[in-house]
C-alpha cells in the first residue's frame, strides 16, 4: 500500500511539473464541511506546488463537470443511481439526517421528533431541478406517511435555507453536518425512527483517475479512516 502510495505522488509531481493547470474537484459545502479540511492539508503536504481549484456546485452542475472534463473529481452526497451511470462512486463517510427548525420553535425542545409528528410542518428545501436526490430521499422518508408533506419553498445551496428555516419560513430536512456552518442559527433534531444517514463520497469519470486526483482520494480516505 505504502508502494503504491508513494508511486502516485511520484507519478501526481510529474503531472505538476508538467503543468497540468491544478487540480479541478467540486464540492457540496456542507456534508464536506469536516472532511475537506483534513484531506486538502494532507494533499497539499504531499504535492505544494498542485494548486487545488474548488468548485462550490450543486450536485446537477458537479455531475455536467465530470462527465465534460471540466472537473477531476467530486465529493458530495451520492447522487440517484441515473445520474451516476458511466460514472464511479466511493463512499467515504455517513451523515445524520436531522430536522432543522428555529432556536424559538415550539419543537425545539423535543429530544427528537417523530416522522408523523413533523409532516404537519411546513417544509423548505433546495431547489429540486439541482438536487434532485433531496426530494427522492424527502419522498421515501415520508413514503408511510400520511398525509405526506411537501417542499413548500425552494433555496439554492445552505445559506439561504438556513436563513429561510431561521427566519420562520419553515422547517428542513438537512444533514448534521449543517450544524458546523449554521451554529446557534437552527436547532437539529432526530428523527424517530431514524432516517438511513446521507452516504457522502468521491465521484469521478473514467476508470483510473488522474494522478493529483488519486492522491487526492488517498488523502480523503486517510481523513475519515
Amino acid at each position: 500500500v505504502l508502494q503504491r502510495a508513494d508511486e502516485a505522488v511520484k507519478a501526481a509531481r510529474a503531472v505538476a511539473v508538467g503543468g497540468g493547470g491544478g487540480l479541478r474537484v467540486g464540492y457540496a459545502p456542507s456534508p464536506t464541511v469536516r472532511l475537506l479540511p483534513p484531506t486538502l492539508r494532507a494533499f497539499q503536504t504531499e504535492l505544494p506546488q498542485v494548486r487545488v481549484k474548488l468548485h462550490d456546485l450543486s450536485t446537477e452542475e458537479m455531475i455536467a463537470g465530470l462527465r465534460e472534463g471540466r472537473l477531476q473529481l467530486a465529493v458530495l452526497v451520492r447522487p440517484l443511481k441515473a445520474m451516476l451511470r458511466g460514472l464511479h462512486f466511493e463512499t467515504l463517510e455517513r451523515d445524520t439526517l436531522r430536522l432543522a427548525v428555529p432556536p424559538g420553535h415550539p419543537w425545539a425542545r423535543q429530544r427528537s421528533v417523530p416522522l408523523a409528528q413533523a409532516a404537519k410542518a411546513r417544509f423548505v428545501g433546495l431547489t429540486r431541478a439541482h438536487y434532485p436526490e433531496y426530494y427522492a430521499m424527502f419522498d421515501e422518508l415520508f413514503a408511510k406517511v400520511r398525509p405526506q408533506p411537501r417542499v413548500g419553498e425552494e433555496h439554492d445551496g445552505a445559506t439561504s435555507l438556513i436563513a429561510a428555516v431561521e427566519a420562520g419560513g419553515g422547517v428542513a430536512l438537512v444533514s448534521q453536518s449543517l450544524g458546523c456552518t449554521a451554529g446557534g442559527r437552527l436547532k437539529l433534531l432526530p428523527l424517530t425512527p431514524a432516517p438511513v444517514p446521507l452516504l457522502v463520497g468521491a465521484a469521478w469519470a473514467g476508470d483510473a483517475l488522474p494522478p493529483a486526483a488519486d492522491l487526492f482520494l488517498r488523502c480523503a480516505r486517510a481523513a475519515v479512516a
